[in-house]
C-alpha cells in the first residue's frame, strides 16, 4: 500500500515527443493525448521508464534501483517496486502572442484538475478559479493587450479582462511549478506570474489540439545518401515552456533491506526535484528535456 504521495510538475525546456504509437490523421508520429479531453499528456509508464533509465545519472544509488522500481521481468526475485508514477496532465500551454512573444495559457478545466490533484496528494492549492466565456479571456498583465483592450493569440482576438484572482493563482503556480534553486528560472517564474492567461475550456482546447510543434523529417536511403522516395514524414512535439502535473505514490520497499516510505520519498525528492530529465523519443536530436519539481 502506498503511504506517501507527491505531485510532480514537468516544465518542458525543449520540444517533447512522447509518442502514441499510432497515427490516424495527417501527423505520422503524433504525441500522446487524453481520450476525453484531447490534451497532450505523459503516460506514467513512460515517465517511470525514463526515470529508471537515468537513475544513476541523476545521482541515484544503483543498489536501490530494483527496490524502488521493481526488478526486471525475468528476475528470479519478482516483487512490486516502491514507487508508482501516474499520468501527467496538461496545466499550462505556451501560445504565441502579438505582444510579449508568448503567454502561458490555461483554462478552468486544466487549473481545476491540477488543484484536485494537489489536494489529493496533500498539497492543497487555495485557488479561486474564475469562469470565462468563449471568445473572452482573463489576464493579469495589461501590457499584453492592444489599445482596444484585446488579446491577440496566433490569429485570434479575445476580449480581455484584468483578473486579481488569476494573479494569485499565477503567483502560487509559479512558486510550485518551477525550480527554486538558483536564478536560471527567475525570468520564467516572473513571466508565468504576469503572463498567465485564462481561456475558456473550448478555446483552450483548440490550442491544445493545434498549437503543437510539427516537424518534417526525411528518411535517408543508406545506399544513395539521398532522400528515400516517399520518405517524408511529420512528427508532433509538445512545445517548450509547457507545464504538466502528475502524481507520484510511494511505499516502503519490498525484498532485501526494507526502506520506509519516508526514506523512499526523501530519496525520490533528491533524485528528481529541480533535475533535468529526458522523456520520450528523439533524444539524440535534443528532444524530450523537462525540468521536474517535486511537491512532497
Amino acid at each position: 500500500m502506498f503511504t506517501r504521495n507527491a505531485a510532480l510538475f514537468f516544465y518542458t525546456v525543449s520540444p517533447v515527443h512522447m509518442g502514441s504509437g499510432q497515427a490516424i490523421g495527417l501527423i505520422d508520429n503524433p504525441i500522446q493525448r487524453e481520450r476525453h479531453t484531447g490534451h497532450p499528456c505523459f503516460a506514467g509508464s513512460g515517465i517511470k521508464g525514463a526515470v529508471r533509465h537515468s537513475f544513476e545519472l541523476l545521482g541515484g544509488d544503483g543498489r536501490l534501483l530494483d527496490h524502488l522500481f521493481g526488478p526486471a521481468a525475468r528476475s528470479g526475485d519478482l516483487h512490486a517496486g516502491a514507487v508508482s508514477f501516474g499520468d501527467a496532465q496538461l496545466v499550462v500551454l505556451p501560445v504565441r502572442s502579438l505582444r510579449g512573444s508568448y503567454v502561458y495559457a490555461a483554462s478552468p478545466q486544466t487549473l481545476s484538475r491540477a488543484q484536485r490533484l494537489l489536494a489529493l496528494v496533500g498539497r492543497p492549492a487555495q485557488w479561486n478559479i474564475p469562469a470565462v466565456e468563449d471568445g473572452k479571456c482573463l489576464v493579469t498583465n495589461p501590457d499584453l493587450l492592444s489599445k482596444e483592450g484585446r488579446l491577440h493569440l496566433e490569429t485570434f482576438e479575445y476580449v480581455a479582462t484584468i483578473s486579481k484572482p488569476l494573479r494569485a493563482i499565477a503567483e502560487d503556480l509559479a512558486r510550485r511549478a518551477l525550480p527554486k534553486e538558483g536564478t536560471s528560472y527567475d525570468y520564467f517564474r516572473e513571466k508565468l506570474t504576469k503572463d498567465l492567461v485564462l481561456l475558456s475550456d473550448t478555446d483552450f482546447g483548440y490550442f491544445a489540439d493545434n498549437a503543437m510543434l510539427v516537424e518534417p523529417h526525411v528518411r535517408i536511403n543508406p545506399e544513395t545518401g539521398a532522400a528515400d522516395d516517399g520518405g517524408l514524414f511529420y512528427t508532433e512535439n509538445l512545445p517548450p515552456e509547457s507545464i504538466l502535473i502528475g502524481p507520484l505514490m510511494m511505499s516502503q520497499t519490498r525484498g532485501g533491506e526494507v526502506l520506509s516510505a519516508d526514506t523512499v520519498a526523501e530519496t525520490m525528492s533528491r533524485l528528481l526535484d529541480g533535475k533535468l530529465v529526458q522523456l520520450g523519443g528523439d533524444a539524440t536530436t535534443g528532444r524530450g528535456f523537462v525540468v521536474v519539481t517535486m511537491e512532497v
